[in-house]
């Protein structure tokens, strides 16, 4: 293979590039409000943007990932990249025309459509072509979702300013398009393996020799990948839930500026990205159980840990706890496609992964329902002239109590019984 296979991960970085975007919507929020500026709160940003969009991710990797196995990660990079554009042009049109139901079909739907199938599209590919580095290579690939928001969070603010929001979107359609269509053409079959792949690491840490794969319909009634799936939905859910209120929440435990918050919500999208690749390629060398343990060991003392700080205004230490737990949202994502790789081999682990984003979908809602509603509620039994710095720690202990769940459940996870096209 040599050389031929690094061209796979650069296809699979442009494609979620574009996808990633969705992560820098915030910045498109207050902008849509103004031009749709008598919304009702169900109907206005991000609910129908970011969250159905998240959702719809979850929703289609699923539907679609039997669908991905058969036709290859080209062509699904090709209708991840028609769907996502598209997506953009109509909601475009909707802000222009000012139809909220054009804005949630092209945004809330389409997009969302595009995400999940963009999003699983180069996993099957990335993990057949690196069977001897699966974290790494996965890394590789989502770590362009991350490097996506980032770079989405700038361009955004500039065009908004010298064009207008209902433009913005239309150039981004048109950009996307060229960028995920550029990396759909660089994705390409892996060459056929033997029956037996190589020796794989597994959540024991202890190599063992897996199957070509299960089927998708065996694989989901395994009880690892139920463990999995509650795993990575818990993760998400306290990773998503601090995302969404990152900036509001420095402004009240710290008094920074809405400026300074939106620097460092920028930097988070630099660590988000790169723990994807850190964590994943660490996968490769300490296990993917290990990986997980330490995920869900470290950020229940973070969550906890977060008042704390708040309370003795220490914003340094604050935030290289907040940047620490990014890297491990991230990190999540990126390593379970090598766990479910581990765990039921290689041949259907696309459609296996579209299946697990369901949870992604669940902790779309559940994390910012949980950080916002109860802050929200603490906010407001507060007495007149009272600090905000509590306000936040009863959701903060609530994940912190989930991730100990999920560090559980990566403890009941054991190897699959080696088996060939169940």
């Amino acid at each position: 293979m040599g050389t031929r296979r690094w061209t796979i991960p650069l296809g699979a970085i442009l494609v979620h590039l574009g996808i990633g975007s969705v992560y820098a919507w915030s910045t498109l929020n207050r902008p849509i409000m103004t031009a749709l500026p008598t919304l009702p709160w169900w109907a206005s940003p991000p609910y129908t943007t970011f969250t159905s969009a998240l959702v719809l991710l979850g929703l289609s990797a699923a539907t679609w990932g039997p669908w991905v196995e058969r036709r290859g990660a080209r062509a699904a990079g090709r209708l991840a990249a028609l769907c996502f554009s598209c997506g953009l042009i109509v909601g475009g049109a909707g802000l222009l025309l000012r139809q909220p139901l054009l804005l949630f079909l092209g945004m809330g739907i389409l997009c969302g459509i595009g995400c999940g199938i963009g999003y699983i599209a180069p996993v099957s590919t990335l993990v057949k072509w690196f069977p001897d580095r699966r974290g790494m290579a996965t890394g590789f690939a989502i770590m362009g979702f991350g490097g996506g928001a980032f770079l989405a969070g700038y361009a955004n603010a500039f065009l908004i300013e010298r064009v207008g929001v209902a433009n913005t979107l239309f150039v981004l359609g048109g950009v996307y398009l060229l960028i995920m269509l550029a990396g759909a053409s660089l994705l390409r079959p892996a060459p056929a393996s033997p029956r037996v792949e190589a020796v794989a690491a597994t959540p024991s840490n202890h190599p063992r020799i897996v199957s070509d794969g299960m089927t998708r319909a065996a694989a989901v009634r395994t009880p690892q990948f139920a463990l999995l799936w509650g795993m990575l939905c818990i993760n998400v859910t306290a990773g998503i839930g601090i995302l969404a209120q990152a900036s509001p929440m420095m402004q009240d435990l710290f008094g920074r500026s809405p400026k300074e918050a939106a620097a460092v919500v920028a930097i988070i999208s630099v660590f988000n990205a790169g723990g994807r690749l850190l964590w994943s390629s660490a996968s490769d060398l300490i296990g993917r159980r290990t990986t997980y343990l330490v995920f869900f060991g470290a950020q229940i003392g973070l969550f906890l840990l977060i008042p704390v700080l708040a309370k003795l205004g220490a914003w340094y230490p604050f935030l290289a706890c907040l940047l620490l737990v990014f890297t491990m949202y991230g990190g999540g994502f990126a390593t379970i496609p090598a766990f479910l790789a581990d765990l039921f081999g290689t041949a259907n682990v696309g459609a296996i992964h579209g299946a697990l984003l369901t949870a992604w979908s669940v902790a779309a809602v559940l994390g910012p329902v949980i950080i916002t509603e109860l802050s929200s509620r603490a906010r407001a039994a507060l007495a007149p002239g009272m600090s905000n710095v509590a306000i936040y720690d009863q959701p903060l202990r609530l994940l912190a109590g989930l991730l100990a769940v999920g560090l559980v459940l990566t403890l009941l996870v054991k190897p699959v019984r080696a088996r060939s096209g169940t």
